[in-house]
């Protein structure tokens, strides 16, 4: 069932689209649902293939070193320093936000590199995650159910 009907693409769509490669997986998403897809996998499946993808960057950075953004970026350790104490204790509401087009990806690997609490950034980015799909499928069915 899930490779045959359409379920795979829209995980592999998912976890592309929380990476650095540029890629919508709400209107892949949107048109599943127009054609009577069960929304609950849609739902799991997007949020999990999201959240993999979006772990996949907090893993990235968590590679990086800090030294590289002191020599390319040309950050001074003391400011980096202060960023980390700057978030300490909000780990898992920034990483609520990795949901967010274009910056969502840079604050999962800006996470990752400054090796905040795993568990705190991959829940804050699981439920993130999961209300965007959940509003996206929402007003998606809405705007369906209107032109019916």
């Amino acid at each position: 069932m899930l490779f045959e009907s359409g379920y795979f693409a829209l995980f592999l769509a998912s976890f592309l689209a929380a990476t650095v490669v540029p890629f919508s997986s709400e209107a892949l998403l949107s048109g599943m649902l127009a054609t009577d897809y069960n929304m609950y996998w849609c739902l799991g499946l997007a949020t999990l293939g999201n959240w993999l993808g979006g772990m996949s960057s907090y893993g990235l950075g968590w590679m990086g070193k800090t030294q590289w953004i002191e020599k390319y970026l040309r950050i001074k350790h003391a400011q980096i320093e202060k960023t980390k104490q700057l978030i300490a204790g909000k780990e898992l509401w920034i990483a609520l936000f990795c949901w967010l087009p274009g910056i969502g990806d840079v604050i999962a690997v800006l996470l990752g590199l400054l090796k905040v609490n795993v568990w705190l950034a991959a829940i804050g980015m699981l439920i993130g995650k999961l209300v965007r799909y959940i509003i996206w499928a929402l007003v998606t069915m809405e705007i369906i159910n209107w032109f019916q």
